[in-house]
């Protein structure tokens, strides 16, 4: 059988016994004619494949060139070299694909991250990203596990909507109807009626609303999907398509949200660290190398793995928005004039402020609640005080806002009278409403950006690194 082949995380992990064995994977480096470091993706550590000396046809080895892919069958031996217990010695080497070095774009050099983005079509072959993507691979996995130990059912939302959950209007449209000539109604508007669907719809910026109706009959749910914003940002921390958690539970206020919350955080991060300790490892000294070109008042007090460790091992503080903004007006940062933007009541926090409370005041992730209801969405519960909603947003040490929620507005008639204060179609929502008509309950849930946790457990500065085809304005490559 041809792929009766053992993955080199195994055997670099196996007693060696002179056993013979199959591998396959790419050409990181040939050297002296005698030396393959071959990779197949299971880790960043290479297998050394040694050639013997005139063993080996002379055609065959100018063939093994970086990044051509190999089949080899060899004895497992102990090796005498450093840097790695076991290696191969090869008896018989078959080239599975070739690959001509001078024209491969990925010479054996350190390449920058914003040269490999246009390469991202290869980018995974490099130690750093395929780090980063097992990691990535690790929290998807220990996302589904978390909320399946806990009785949660996945919920497929749907990526085609004619709602805009959060009421932002920057959506992509999907549309049948010719762009140059598309039917209009008589006030010159377009005729969505001859439409694919019949009307306007929009890829979706969140499964949130759905995700409420399935709370409300299957008690306790989660989505885990593709999200769409069509926000003109080119910035290191937004994407035009990325990936969302949103678990939604009925029976549920704003303490059991936030508890969850933290908890689902610190499981998936040390799920993480446990699966993940040679990829977490390799990209603490990869951080570690970076920060060493800049001053050091710019570099950060905790390396990767002493971060993770502050998030797992904390009780997360817990604020109110109030209390926040107090803080942020009491500290000597804003006394200063060293915050961009002004700190007042009622502002949404920015992300420089954010990060100061985390990383200079608490020194831990903090959990603020109780948000101005003007910067808040029109289905958050609304509190006593007639001016603070029931949100939450947990904050995270060199990231800011990593997970927003809410206790849901439950109550029928507050909720129909927020959504005409903030211009929310009634009549559009009506199934959703039909969930506060037939036997409404209190229910919560929150919103986590899939890829700003990679960035944040893999300690990567541009989110267009953690996600493998980033879409991003006027890039749609690959």
């Amino acid at each position: 059988m041809f792929n009766k082949r053992i993955k080199i995380k195994e055997l670099l992990n196996t007693a060696p016994q002179e056993q013979q064995v199959t591998v396959m994977g790419w050409v990181r480096t040939f050297r002296n004619n005698q030396f393959v470091a071959l990779n197949d993706g299971s880790t960043n550590n290479n297998l050394q494949i040694v050639l013997e000396l005139g063993k080996h046809d002379e055609e065959l080895l100018k063939r093994i060139t970086t990044s051509a892919s190999l089949k080899v069958t060899g004895t497992l031996i102990e090796s005498l070299g450093k840097g790695q217990k076991v290696e191969v010695k090869a008896e018989a080497v078959e080239i599975l694909g070739d690959s001509d070095a001078e024209k491969y774009p990925l010479q054996p050099k350190k390449h920058s991250l914003e040269f490999l983005r246009e390469k991202a079509h290869l980018r995974f072959r490099t130690n750093t990203f395929s780090s980063v993507f097992r990691v990535r691979h690790s929290l998807a996995f220990a996302t589904h596990k978390f909320f399946n130990d806990k009785g949660f059912f996945y919920l497929h939302t749907p990526i085609i909507t004619a709602s805009d959950a959060e009421g932002a209007g920057e959506t992509f449209r999907v549309s049948t109807l010719p762009f140059d000539n598309p039917p209009r109604a008589e006030d010159g508007s377009i005729n969505y009626s001859e439409d694919f669907f019949g009307r306007a719809t929009n890829l979706t910026v969140s499964g949130q609303l759905e995700g409420e109706l399935g709370a409300t009959a299957l008690g306790e749910v989660y989505t885990f999907g593709p999200t769409f914003r069509a926000e003109n940002s080119n910035t290191a921390r937004h994407l035009a398509e990325f990936w969302m958690i949103e678990p939604e539970m009925a029976f549920c206020d704003l303490e059991d949200n936030a508890n969850l919350a933290e908890e689902f955080i610190q499981y998936i991060i040390r799920y993480a660290m446990e699966h993940n300790a040679d990829d977490l490892e390799f990209l603490r000294q990869r951080l570690l190398e970076e920060e060493k070109s800049k001053p050091q008042t710019e570099r950060n007090e905790l390396d990767l793995l002493q971060k993770l460790q502050l998030v797992v091992d904390n009780k997360f503080e817990r604020i109110t928005y109030t209390e926040a903004i107090d803080i942020l007006l009491q500290s000597n940062h804003y006394k200063k004039k060293k915050f961009q933007y002004d700190v007042s009541w009622g502002i949404d926090m920015q992300s420089e402020h954010e990060r100061y409370l985390v990383e200079k005041h608490f020194k831990k992730p903090v959990i603020v609640t109780g948000y101005p209801k003007e910067i808040k969405a029109f289905y958050m519960r609304q509190n006593e005080d007639g001016k603070t909603v029931a949100a939450m947003d947990i904050l995270a040490p060199g990231i800011g806002e990593i997970v927003g929620g809410s206790q849901r507005e439950e109550r029928y008639d507050k909720l129909v009278e927020r959504m005409k204060e903030m211009h929310v179609p009634v009549d559009e929502l009506w199934w959703y409403l039909d969930t506060r008509r037939f036997g409404t309950v209190p229910h919560a849930g929150f919103g986590l950006g899939f890829e700003r946790m990679v960035q944040f457990v893999t300690g990567m500065g541009n989110i267009r690194d953690v996600i493998p085809f980033p879409r991003t304005p006027k890039n749609a490559e690959f």
